[in-house]
Protein backbone atom coordinates (compact mmCIF):
# COMPACT_ATOMS: atom_id res chain seq x y z
CA UNK A 1 0.00 0.00 0.00
CA UNK A 2 2.89 2.54 0.83
CA UNK A 3 4.87 1.51 -2.21
CA UNK A 4 1.40 1.83 -4.58
CA UNK A 5 1.05 5.34 -2.53
CA UNK A 6 4.31 6.81 -3.03
CA UNK A 7 4.05 6.19 -6.60
CA UNK A 8 1.10 7.92 -7.41
CA UNK A 9 2.48 10.69 -5.48
CA UNK A 10 5.17 10.71 -7.76
CA UNK A 11 2.77 10.52 -10.90
CA UNK A 12 1.18 13.90 -9.40
CA UNK A 13 4.27 15.39 -8.81
CA UNK A 14 5.30 14.86 -12.09
CA UNK A 15 1.83 16.25 -13.61
CA UNK A 16 2.26 19.25 -11.33
CA UNK A 17 6.02 20.14 -13.15
CA UNK A 18 4.79 19.02 -16.58
CA UNK A 19 2.30 22.29 -15.67
CA UNK A 20 4.48 24.59 -14.10
CA UNK A 21 6.47 23.72 -16.72
CA UNK A 22 3.93 24.90 -19.70
CA UNK A 23 2.75 27.72 -17.72
CA UNK A 24 6.23 29.33 -17.87
CA UNK A 25 7.39 28.03 -21.25
CA UNK A 26 6.89 30.29 -24.07
CA UNK A 27 5.58 28.03 -26.67
CA UNK A 28 2.12 27.96 -28.78
CA UNK A 29 -1.15 27.24 -26.57
CA UNK A 30 -1.97 24.75 -29.10
CA UNK A 31 1.23 22.72 -28.11
CA UNK A 32 -0.04 23.42 -24.33
CA UNK A 33 -3.21 21.80 -25.05
CA UNK A 34 -1.89 18.62 -26.13
CA UNK A 35 -0.36 18.01 -22.94
CA UNK A 36 -3.47 19.27 -20.51
CA UNK A 37 -6.23 18.40 -23.19
CA UNK A 38 -8.52 16.38 -20.17
CA UNK A 39 -11.43 18.23 -18.32
CA UNK A 40 -11.46 16.53 -14.82
CA UNK A 41 -8.00 16.99 -13.58
CA UNK A 42 -5.72 14.96 -10.97
CA UNK A 43 -4.65 16.20 -8.03
CA UNK A 44 -1.02 16.59 -6.68
CA UNK A 45 0.29 16.01 -3.93
CA UNK A 46 2.94 18.44 -1.96
CA UNK A 47 3.79 16.26 1.00
CA UNK A 48 3.39 13.69 3.16
CA UNK A 49 4.26 14.41 6.97
CA UNK A 50 3.56 12.26 10.17
CA UNK A 51 5.34 14.51 12.75
CA UNK A 52 3.29 14.03 15.70
CA UNK A 53 0.55 13.57 13.79
CA UNK A 54 -0.96 10.32 11.92
CA UNK A 55 0.49 9.33 8.09
CA UNK A 56 -1.63 12.40 5.69
CA UNK A 57 -1.45 14.12 2.82
CA UNK A 58 -1.51 17.79 2.28
CA UNK A 59 -2.63 18.63 -1.05
CA UNK A 60 -2.29 22.28 -2.66
CA UNK A 61 -3.68 24.72 -5.81
CA UNK A 62 -2.46 23.10 -9.11
CA UNK A 63 -1.86 24.70 -12.21
CA UNK A 64 -4.80 23.64 -13.85
CA UNK A 65 -3.70 26.30 -17.44
CA UNK A 66 -0.81 27.59 -19.01
CA UNK A 67 -1.46 30.98 -17.22
CA UNK A 68 -2.81 30.17 -13.99
CA UNK A 69 -0.55 31.04 -11.17
CA UNK A 70 -3.48 31.56 -8.83
CA UNK A 71 -7.26 30.43 -8.71
CA UNK A 72 -10.60 30.23 -6.76
CA UNK A 73 -12.51 27.82 -5.00
CA UNK A 74 -15.82 27.42 -6.63
CA UNK A 75 -17.57 24.88 -4.42
CA UNK A 76 -16.80 22.00 -2.45
CA UNK A 77 -18.15 18.61 -3.29
CA UNK A 78 -16.91 16.59 -0.43
CA UNK A 79 -16.81 17.69 3.51
CA UNK A 80 -14.35 17.44 5.86
CA UNK A 81 -15.27 13.99 6.97
CA UNK A 82 -16.08 12.53 3.64
CA UNK A 83 -15.35 9.35 2.09
CA UNK A 84 -12.90 9.94 -0.79
CA UNK A 85 -12.79 7.28 -3.70
CA UNK A 86 -10.23 7.06 -6.85
CA UNK A 87 -11.90 9.73 -9.41
CA UNK A 88 -13.78 11.48 -6.86
CA UNK A 89 -14.61 15.16 -7.53
CA UNK A 90 -13.25 16.79 -4.64
CA UNK A 91 -13.76 20.22 -5.44
CA UNK A 92 -14.29 23.00 -8.86
CA UNK A 93 -11.47 25.38 -9.30
CA UNK A 94 -12.16 28.54 -10.76
CA UNK A 95 -8.94 29.32 -13.23
CA UNK A 96 -8.23 32.20 -15.26
CA UNK A 97 -9.90 29.98 -18.05
CA UNK A 98 -12.43 27.98 -17.02
CA UNK A 99 -14.28 25.89 -13.93
CA UNK A 100 -12.57 23.00 -13.98
CA UNK A 101 -13.12 19.45 -11.58
CA UNK A 102 -10.36 18.54 -9.16
CA UNK A 103 -10.50 14.67 -9.06
CA UNK A 104 -8.75 12.47 -7.00
CA UNK A 105 -5.76 9.47 -7.43
CA UNK A 106 -6.20 8.17 -4.25
CA UNK A 107 -8.81 6.61 -1.47
CA UNK A 108 -8.62 8.14 1.70
CA UNK A 109 -10.86 10.63 4.04
CA UNK A 110 -10.74 14.58 3.64
CA UNK A 111 -9.72 15.53 7.01
CA UNK A 112 -9.47 19.20 6.70
CA UNK A 113 -10.55 21.82 4.37
CA UNK A 114 -7.56 25.06 4.05
CA UNK A 115 -9.20 27.13 2.09
CA UNK A 116 -13.29 27.39 2.42
CA UNK A 117 -15.47 27.94 -0.33
CA UNK A 118 -15.87 30.99 -2.19
CA UNK A 119 -11.58 31.38 -1.46
CA UNK A 120 -10.23 33.74 -3.76
CA UNK A 121 -6.70 34.52 -5.03
CA UNK A 122 -5.42 31.19 -3.74
CA UNK A 123 -2.01 30.87 -5.29
CA UNK A 124 -0.47 28.30 -6.77
CA UNK A 125 1.00 25.52 -4.59
CA UNK A 126 -0.72 26.98 -1.00
CA UNK A 127 -2.02 24.34 0.65
CA UNK A 128 -5.83 23.76 0.33
CA UNK A 129 -7.29 20.26 1.99
CA UNK A 130 -5.91 17.10 4.12
CA UNK A 131 -6.72 13.89 3.77
CA UNK A 132 -5.89 10.41 6.11
CA UNK A 133 -5.84 7.03 5.53
CA UNK A 134 -8.31 6.01 8.46
CA UNK A 135 -11.81 7.99 9.29
CA UNK A 136 -10.32 7.82 13.13
CA UNK A 137 -7.33 9.51 12.11
CA UNK A 138 -9.32 12.90 11.86
CA UNK A 139 -9.79 13.01 14.94
CA UNK A 140 -6.22 12.48 15.90
CA UNK A 141 -5.30 16.08 13.51
CA UNK A 142 -6.46 19.13 15.64
CA UNK A 143 -7.84 21.45 15.00
CA UNK A 144 -5.89 24.18 15.00
CA UNK A 145 -3.06 22.73 13.68
CA UNK A 146 -1.85 24.95 10.82
CA UNK A 147 -0.38 23.37 7.16
CA UNK A 148 0.06 26.76 5.27
CA UNK A 149 -2.96 27.09 3.88
CA UNK A 150 -5.48 28.54 6.06
CA UNK A 151 -6.93 32.36 6.00
CA UNK A 152 -5.69 34.38 8.69
CA UNK A 153 -8.29 36.37 10.96
CA UNK A 154 -8.31 39.47 11.44
CA UNK A 155 -7.31 40.92 14.66
CA UNK A 156 -9.77 43.23 16.27
CA UNK A 157 -8.42 46.65 15.95
CA UNK A 158 -9.87 47.52 19.12
CA UNK A 159 -7.30 45.74 20.86
CA UNK A 160 -4.51 46.28 18.54
CA UNK A 161 -1.91 47.74 20.41
CA UNK A 162 -0.11 51.15 18.93
CA UNK A 163 2.50 50.16 16.47
CA UNK A 164 5.92 51.02 17.67
CA UNK A 165 8.77 52.42 15.71
CA UNK A 166 10.41 48.77 14.64
CA UNK A 167 6.89 47.66 13.96
CA UNK A 168 5.93 50.18 12.09
CA UNK A 169 9.12 49.18 10.06
CA UNK A 170 8.36 46.02 9.41
CA UNK A 171 4.69 46.61 8.37
CA UNK A 172 5.71 49.52 5.50
CA UNK A 173 8.53 47.08 3.93
CA UNK A 174 5.11 44.32 3.42
CA UNK A 175 3.45 47.00 1.78
CA UNK A 176 4.44 46.17 -1.52
CA UNK A 177 0.87 47.14 -4.08
CA UNK A 178 -2.21 49.19 -3.46
CA UNK A 179 -5.60 48.82 -4.53
CA UNK A 180 -6.88 51.86 -6.07
CA UNK A 181 -9.75 52.27 -4.05
CA UNK A 182 -7.02 52.70 -0.52
CA UNK A 183 -4.74 54.83 -2.89
CA UNK A 184 -7.85 57.36 -3.11
CA UNK A 185 -8.17 56.91 0.70
CA UNK A 186 -4.43 57.41 1.53
CA UNK A 187 -5.20 60.43 -0.58
CA UNK A 188 -8.10 62.36 0.61
CA UNK A 189 -7.16 61.34 4.35
CA UNK A 190 -3.86 61.82 3.87
CA UNK A 191 -2.52 59.18 5.44
CA UNK A 192 0.92 58.01 6.03
CA UNK A 193 1.99 54.75 4.90
CA UNK A 194 4.42 53.51 7.56
CA UNK A 195 1.84 53.25 9.65
CA UNK A 196 -0.58 51.07 7.13
CA UNK A 197 -0.57 47.29 7.15
CA UNK A 198 -1.20 45.14 4.20
CA UNK A 199 -3.30 42.07 4.35
CA UNK A 200 -4.16 41.09 0.62
CA UNK A 201 -2.16 38.58 -1.19
CA UNK A 202 1.06 39.46 -1.98
CA UNK A 203 1.24 42.30 0.41
CA UNK A 204 -1.55 44.31 -1.41
CA UNK A 205 -3.15 47.00 0.89
CA UNK A 206 -6.86 46.96 0.25
CA UNK A 207 -9.35 49.34 0.58
CA UNK A 208 -10.34 47.77 4.37
CA UNK A 209 -6.79 47.76 5.69
CA UNK A 210 -7.07 51.74 5.44
CA UNK A 211 -10.91 51.74 7.16
CA UNK A 212 -9.67 49.28 9.55
CA UNK A 213 -7.11 51.61 10.69
CA UNK A 214 -9.20 55.04 10.46
CA UNK A 215 -11.51 53.46 12.38
CA UNK A 216 -8.96 52.06 15.26
CA UNK A 217 -7.54 55.75 15.45
CA UNK A 218 -3.77 54.10 15.62
CA UNK A 219 -3.12 56.58 12.76
CA UNK A 220 -5.34 59.65 13.61
CA UNK A 221 -2.54 61.65 15.38
CA UNK A 222 -0.33 61.42 11.90
CA UNK A 223 -3.03 62.06 9.63
CA UNK A 224 -4.02 65.37 11.54
CA UNK A 225 -0.47 66.41 11.29
CA UNK A 226 -0.49 65.72 7.81
CA UNK A 227 -3.92 67.33 6.83
CA UNK A 228 -3.84 70.10 9.17
CA UNK A 229 -2.90 72.90 7.12
CA UNK A 230 -1.45 75.94 8.54
CA UNK A 231 -4.26 78.39 9.29
CA UNK A 232 -5.00 81.65 10.97
CA UNK A 233 -6.11 80.74 14.61
CA UNK A 234 -9.05 82.56 14.07
CA UNK A 235 -9.97 79.94 11.73
CA UNK A 236 -13.72 78.57 13.20
CA UNK A 237 -13.73 75.36 15.13
CA UNK A 238 -16.91 74.33 13.08
CA UNK A 239 -15.20 74.08 9.54
CA UNK A 240 -12.46 71.85 10.65
CA UNK A 241 -14.77 69.78 12.63
CA UNK A 242 -16.73 69.47 9.23
CA UNK A 243 -14.20 68.71 6.76
CA UNK A 244 -13.14 64.59 8.04
CA UNK A 245 -17.14 64.17 7.54
CA UNK A 246 -17.05 65.77 3.93
CA UNK A 247 -14.27 63.69 3.25
CA UNK A 248 -15.66 60.35 4.50
CA UNK A 249 -18.86 61.08 2.88
CA UNK A 250 -16.82 61.24 -0.58
CA UNK A 251 -14.81 58.06 0.14
CA UNK A 252 -18.32 56.37 0.28
CA UNK A 253 -19.57 57.44 -3.25
CA UNK A 254 -18.28 54.66 -4.90
CA UNK A 255 -17.96 50.60 -4.62
CA UNK A 256 -15.18 47.59 -5.68
CA UNK A 257 -16.91 45.34 -8.17
CA UNK A 258 -14.60 42.46 -7.63
CA UNK A 259 -12.79 40.68 -10.49
CA UNK A 260 -13.16 37.29 -11.95
CA UNK A 261 -9.91 34.85 -12.80
CA UNK A 262 -11.00 35.43 -16.29
CA UNK A 263 -11.24 39.08 -16.38
CA UNK A 264 -7.73 39.84 -14.24
CA UNK A 265 -5.97 37.46 -17.59
CA UNK A 266 -7.71 39.10 -19.96
CA UNK A 267 -7.08 42.68 -18.57
CA UNK A 268 -3.41 41.45 -18.34
CA UNK A 269 -3.00 40.13 -21.66
CA UNK A 270 -4.90 42.80 -23.73
CA UNK A 271 -2.39 45.52 -22.19
CA UNK A 272 0.48 43.16 -23.66
CA UNK A 273 -0.91 42.68 -26.72
CA UNK A 274 -1.27 46.57 -27.38
CA UNK A 275 2.15 47.29 -25.87
CA UNK A 276 4.46 44.50 -27.50
CA UNK A 277 2.52 43.88 -31.33
CA UNK A 278 2.30 46.50 -33.39
CA UNK A 279 -0.91 46.63 -34.62
CA UNK A 280 -1.96 47.14 -38.39
CA UNK A 281 -5.44 48.18 -39.63
CA UNK A 282 -6.63 47.55 -42.42
CA UNK A 283 -10.95 47.90 -42.90
CA UNK A 284 -13.00 47.51 -45.66
CA UNK A 285 -16.92 47.10 -46.75
CA UNK A 286 -18.55 44.45 -47.88
CA UNK A 287 -21.47 44.01 -49.81
CA UNK A 288 -24.11 41.68 -47.83
CA UNK A 289 -26.61 41.31 -49.77
CA UNK A 290 -25.37 38.12 -51.74
CA UNK A 291 -24.84 36.36 -48.20
CA UNK A 292 -28.39 36.87 -46.95
CA UNK A 293 -29.84 35.88 -49.80
CA UNK A 294 -27.76 32.39 -49.75
CA UNK A 295 -28.92 31.85 -45.76
CA UNK A 296 -32.54 32.42 -46.93
CA UNK A 297 -31.97 29.72 -49.50
CA UNK A 298 -30.34 27.15 -46.98
CA UNK A 299 -33.32 27.57 -44.90
CA UNK A 300 -35.97 27.85 -46.89
CA UNK A 301 -35.14 25.01 -49.48
CA UNK A 302 -33.09 22.57 -46.97
CA UNK A 303 -34.44 23.51 -43.94
CA UNK A 304 -30.90 24.56 -42.38
CA UNK A 305 -31.06 27.12 -40.08
CA UNK A 306 -27.56 28.93 -39.95
CA UNK A 307 -26.71 32.71 -38.73
CA UNK A 308 -24.73 34.99 -40.61
CA UNK A 309 -21.63 34.53 -38.32
CA UNK A 310 -21.64 31.44 -39.17
CA UNK A 311 -21.00 32.05 -43.14
CA UNK A 312 -18.39 34.33 -42.04
CA UNK A 313 -16.39 32.03 -40.42
CA UNK A 314 -16.21 29.77 -43.19
CA UNK A 315 -15.55 32.90 -45.52
CA UNK A 316 -12.57 33.80 -43.38
CA UNK A 317 -11.17 30.57 -43.27
CA UNK A 318 -11.79 29.69 -47.22
CA UNK A 319 -9.38 32.84 -47.14
CA UNK A 320 -7.15 32.02 -44.60
CA UNK A 321 -6.59 28.83 -46.20
CA UNK A 322 -6.07 30.51 -49.97
CA UNK A 323 -3.53 33.16 -48.46
CA UNK A 324 -1.34 30.75 -45.90
CA UNK A 325 0.89 33.39 -44.86
CA UNK A 326 -2.03 35.58 -43.13
CA UNK A 327 -2.32 31.96 -41.67
CA UNK A 328 0.59 32.51 -39.02
CA UNK A 329 2.07 33.67 -35.81
CA UNK A 330 4.38 35.29 -34.75
CA UNK A 331 7.34 32.96 -32.26
CA UNK A 332 9.16 35.56 -29.93
CA UNK A 333 12.12 33.09 -29.19
CA UNK A 334 13.17 32.64 -32.95
CA UNK A 335 11.75 36.31 -33.88
CA UNK A 336 10.14 35.37 -37.19
CA UNK A 337 7.00 34.32 -38.79
CA UNK A 338 5.56 30.35 -38.46
CA UNK A 339 2.69 29.50 -40.68
CA UNK A 340 -0.10 27.39 -39.47
CA UNK A 341 -0.64 23.97 -40.30
CA UNK A 342 -4.43 24.58 -39.68
CA UNK A 343 -6.88 27.19 -39.67
CA UNK A 344 -8.22 27.55 -36.35
CA UNK A 345 -10.72 30.26 -35.89
CA UNK A 346 -10.95 31.43 -32.50
CA UNK A 347 -14.78 33.22 -32.11
CA UNK A 348 -14.98 35.90 -29.10
CA UNK A 349 -18.36 34.66 -26.79
CA UNK A 350 -19.27 37.24 -23.86
CA UNK A 351 -19.88 35.18 -20.50
CA UNK A 352 -20.63 36.49 -17.30
CA UNK A 353 -17.01 36.26 -16.16
CA UNK A 354 -15.62 37.74 -19.12
CA UNK A 355 -14.99 36.99 -22.83
CA UNK A 356 -14.21 33.74 -23.77
CA UNK A 357 -12.58 32.18 -27.31
CA UNK A 358 -13.41 28.97 -28.09
CA UNK A 359 -12.03 27.19 -31.18
CA UNK A 360 -13.65 25.65 -34.09
CA UNK A 361 -10.60 23.99 -35.64
CA UNK A 362 -10.63 22.85 -39.38
CA UNK A 363 -13.20 25.40 -40.44
CA UNK A 364 -12.16 25.16 -43.43
CA UNK A 365 -12.45 21.99 -44.09
CA UNK A 366 -16.10 22.08 -42.31
CA UNK A 367 -19.25 22.82 -43.90
CA UNK A 368 -21.45 25.91 -42.61
CA UNK A 369 -24.27 23.34 -40.85
CA UNK A 370 -21.34 21.45 -39.09
CA UNK A 371 -19.76 25.20 -37.91
CA UNK A 372 -23.39 26.20 -37.00
CA UNK A 373 -23.54 23.32 -34.41
CA UNK A 374 -20.08 23.38 -33.51
CA UNK A 375 -20.26 27.34 -32.64
CA UNK A 376 -23.56 26.49 -30.16
CA UNK A 377 -22.25 24.26 -28.11
CA UNK A 378 -19.30 25.73 -27.46
CA UNK A 379 -20.61 29.15 -26.75
CA UNK A 380 -23.20 27.13 -24.67
CA UNK A 381 -20.31 25.50 -22.47
CA UNK A 382 -18.44 28.69 -22.57
CA UNK A 383 -21.23 30.41 -20.74
CA UNK A 384 -21.35 27.56 -17.85
CA UNK A 385 -17.91 27.66 -17.80
CA UNK A 386 -17.21 24.36 -18.75
CA UNK A 387 -15.20 24.20 -21.49
CA UNK A 388 -12.38 21.83 -21.59
CA UNK A 389 -8.31 23.40 -22.21
CA UNK A 390 -8.13 21.90 -25.48
CA UNK A 391 -11.58 23.62 -26.22
CA UNK A 392 -9.81 26.90 -25.84
CA UNK A 393 -6.19 26.76 -26.10
CA UNK A 394 -4.36 27.84 -29.34
CA UNK A 395 -6.31 29.22 -32.77
CA UNK A 396 -4.73 30.65 -35.40
CA UNK A 397 -7.28 34.08 -36.01
CA UNK A 398 -10.02 35.00 -34.17
CA UNK A 399 -13.71 36.43 -35.03
CA UNK A 400 -15.37 39.30 -33.24
CA UNK A 401 -18.68 40.12 -34.10
CA UNK A 402 -20.65 43.03 -32.74
CA UNK A 403 -23.22 42.95 -35.44
CA UNK A 404 -25.90 42.35 -33.31
CA UNK A 405 -26.00 45.39 -31.73
CA UNK A 406 -25.61 49.41 -32.96
CA UNK A 407 -21.63 48.97 -33.90
CA UNK A 408 -20.98 49.66 -37.35
CA UNK A 409 -17.04 49.27 -36.79
CA UNK A 410 -14.54 49.29 -34.45
CA UNK A 411 -11.19 47.60 -33.88
CA UNK A 412 -10.79 44.79 -31.82
CA UNK A 413 -6.72 43.72 -30.15
CA UNK A 414 -5.12 40.70 -31.31
CA UNK A 415 -5.20 38.18 -29.10
CA UNK A 416 -1.45 36.42 -28.59
CA UNK A 417 0.21 34.97 -30.03
CA UNK A 418 -2.06 34.84 -33.13
CA UNK A 419 -1.25 37.69 -35.63
CA UNK A 420 -5.04 38.71 -36.67
CA UNK A 421 -8.50 39.32 -35.30
CA UNK A 422 -11.34 40.17 -37.72
CA UNK A 423 -14.08 42.57 -36.01
CA UNK A 424 -17.17 42.82 -37.64
CA UNK A 425 -19.93 45.15 -37.45
CA UNK A 426 -23.80 45.52 -38.27
CA UNK A 427 -25.24 45.48 -41.99
CA UNK A 428 -26.33 48.87 -42.91
CA UNK A 429 -28.53 49.72 -45.90
CA UNK A 430 -26.92 52.33 -48.01
CA UNK A 431 -27.86 53.95 -51.65
CA UNK A 432 -25.35 53.26 -54.20
CA UNK A 433 -25.30 53.71 -58.06
CA UNK A 434 -24.56 51.10 -60.22
CA UNK A 435 -24.79 50.87 -64.41
CA UNK A 436 -27.76 48.49 -65.60
CA UNK A 437 -26.99 46.53 -68.88
CA UNK A 438 -27.89 49.19 -71.12
CA UNK A 439 -24.94 51.62 -69.56
CA UNK A 440 -27.71 54.25 -67.82
CA UNK A 441 -26.39 55.10 -64.25
CA UNK A 442 -29.40 54.20 -62.14
CA UNK A 443 -29.31 54.27 -58.33
CA UNK A 444 -29.38 50.81 -55.98
CA UNK A 445 -30.30 50.10 -52.51
CA UNK A 446 -27.18 47.36 -51.09
CA UNK A 447 -26.76 46.15 -47.52
CA UNK A 448 -23.43 46.77 -46.76
CA UNK A 449 -21.00 45.04 -43.86
CA UNK A 450 -17.49 47.02 -42.28
CA UNK A 451 -14.63 44.94 -41.26
CA UNK A 452 -11.97 45.53 -39.77
CA UNK A 453 -8.86 43.53 -39.74
CA UNK A 454 -6.37 44.10 -36.64
CA UNK A 455 -2.99 42.49 -37.74
CA UNK A 456 0.35 42.00 -35.99
CA UNK A 457 2.71 43.63 -38.62
CA UNK A 458 5.46 41.67 -37.59
CA UNK A 459 3.01 38.79 -39.87
CA UNK A 460 1.06 40.43 -41.73
CA UNK A 461 2.07 43.86 -44.31
CA UNK A 462 0.36 46.02 -46.50
CA UNK A 463 0.48 43.09 -49.01
CA UNK A 464 -0.22 40.53 -47.16
CA UNK A 465 -3.42 41.96 -45.95
CA UNK A 466 -4.55 42.89 -49.17
CA UNK A 467 -4.43 39.68 -50.75
CA UNK A 468 -6.49 38.44 -47.26
CA UNK A 469 -8.87 41.21 -48.00
CA UNK A 470 -9.53 40.61 -51.78
CA UNK A 471 -9.74 37.02 -51.06
CA UNK A 472 -12.63 37.60 -48.18
CA UNK A 473 -14.14 40.04 -50.36
CA UNK A 474 -14.81 37.27 -53.18
CA UNK A 475 -16.23 34.93 -50.39
CA UNK A 476 -18.99 37.98 -50.16
CA UNK A 477 -19.85 38.68 -53.50
CA UNK A 478 -19.68 35.36 -54.69
CA UNK A 479 -20.80 32.93 -51.79
CA UNK A 480 -21.04 29.87 -54.08
CA UNK A 481 -17.16 29.56 -53.57
CA UNK A 482 -18.08 28.15 -50.31
CA UNK A 483 -19.00 25.28 -51.16
CA UNK A 484 -16.05 24.21 -53.36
Amino acid sequence: MANIRALLVGLSRARVSLAEAGRCASIRPSLLASLGGHYKLPMPAHWFSSAGLPPHLVVGMPALSPTMNQGNIAKWRKQEGDKIEVGDVICEIETDKATLEFESLEEGYLAKILAPEGSKDVQVGQPIFVTVEELGDIKSIPADTSFGGEQKEEQPTESAPQPDVANVSEQSSAVSRISPAAKLLIKEHGLDMSSLRASGPRGTLLKGDVLAALKSGAISSSAKEKKAPAAPSSQPTRDSQAQPATTSQKADTYEDIPNSQIRKVIAKRLLESKQTTPHLYLSKDVVLDPLLAFRSELKEQHGVKVSVNDIIIKAVAIALRNVPEANAYWNSEKEEAQKCDSVDISIAVATEKGLMTPIIRNADQKTISAISSEVKQLAEKARAGKLAPNEFQGGSFSISNLGMYPVDHFCAIINPPQSGILAVGRGNKVVEPFVDSDGNEKAAAVTKMSLTLSADHRVFDGQVGGKFFTELASNFSDIKRLLL
